[in-house]
């Protein structure tokens, strides 16, 4: 976590489900809510509407580039801070916040840093291969791809990306270095799509090896196993916790996270103690999961994987 700005970002970005978050809140107008992921601030503006003049707003984000554009919300109930989803209990502390009344997190890439091909997150632009959230720090996927054994490339790939030719890909990764450094996103794509045999007519061979790298570089399925219970230790009593997640690892970290924080706590089975006295569990799920209505999706194609959830605070 390094610098706190004042709020503010890009007009007209429309959040992914954007009306349907902010109705899963449930918000108060005098409460205090926290976005996990700023982005450029879709969801965070329409917070803003619903909050009263004694509402407050604090939001997060790991990438300069939406610090920088959080400057632009000039509204004394919001603050922007650059630090980690996982760094979210460490942060509320920093501003001397408890408890808070909901957390909205959006994961994922956003559509600017897809957008920019000097962030390398996209293999339809060709820019340098980074694709770190934050590159002040960390390294970009150009070195590692360049330390890494080749067994450890193929691991990743397939964990992260769930790619059936892992290992294929992992060897025709090795057998480029050896030629020189693989340091674009074209280059990348490139050697990817001469290792995959077969794919879906809709989508690019390199999808999946993009989104497995992108995934372990910035450790996110870590920072999001971090983050959920953090959130639920710093929701007050009926604060919503509300997830946007969009591909299956993620979903399936948040869904089993508020399945089993719903749940009593498991006790041996020849423990003598009733059912009405097992201790309440910290939340309840409210509602089904919710995905992008048909016209959002035609509107943007990238939401059509979304999937939202949501829990309460018991």
């Amino acid at each position: 976590m390094t610098a706190v700005v004042g709020a503010g970002g890009v007009p007209g970005h429309a959040p992914v489900l954007g009306a349907e978050a902010i109705a899963a809140l449930g918000v108060k107008a005098d409460g205090v809510y926290v976005d996990g992921t700023f982005g450029r601030g879709g969801h965070s503006r329409l917070l803003l509407d619903r909050l009263g003049g004694h509402g407050r707003l604090i939001a997060l984000d790991r990438d300069p580039d939406a610090i920088e554009a959080a400057r632009g919300i000039t509204d004394p109930r919001f603050v922007c801070v650059h630090g980690r989803l996982s760094a979210l209990s460490q942060v509320l502390d920093g501003l001397g916040v408890g408890k808070v009344d909901g957390v909205l997190m959006d994961l994922g890439v956003s559509s600017p840093q897809l957008d920019r091909a000097e962030r390398g997150f996209s293999f339809r632009r060709d820019g340098p291969l980074d694709m770190r959230m934050d590159p002040s720090s960390g390294e970009p996927v150009s070195d590692w791809l360049m330390s890494a054994s080749e067994k450890e490339i193929g691991e990743v790939v397939w964990r992260y990306g769930e790619e059936r030719f892992a290992k294929q890909i992992a060897r025709a990764i090795v057998a480029a270095r050896a030629r020189g450094p693989v340091r674009t996103t074209r280059e990348l794509a490139t050697i990817v799509a001469g290792a995959v045999r077969t794919r879906e007519p809709s989508q690019d061979p390199a999808t999946r090896t993009f989104q497995a790298l992108r995934i372990h570089i910035n450790q996110e399925l870590a920072e999001l196993e971090i983050a959920l219970p953090a959130a639920c230790e710093r929701l007050a009593t009926g604060g919503r916790l509300v997830v946007i997640s969009f591909h299956s690892l993620e979903d399936r970290i948040v869904k089993h996270f508020m399945q089993d924080a719903s749940r009593p706590p498991r006790l041996p089975r020849d423990l003598p103690v009733r059912a009405a006295d097992l201790p309440a569990p910290p939340m309840r799920l409210v509602g089904k999961p919710t995905r992008p209505s048909a016209q959002e999706i035609q509107a943007n194609p990238r939401a059509r994987s979304a999937i939202l959830r949501v829990a309460e605070k018991t």
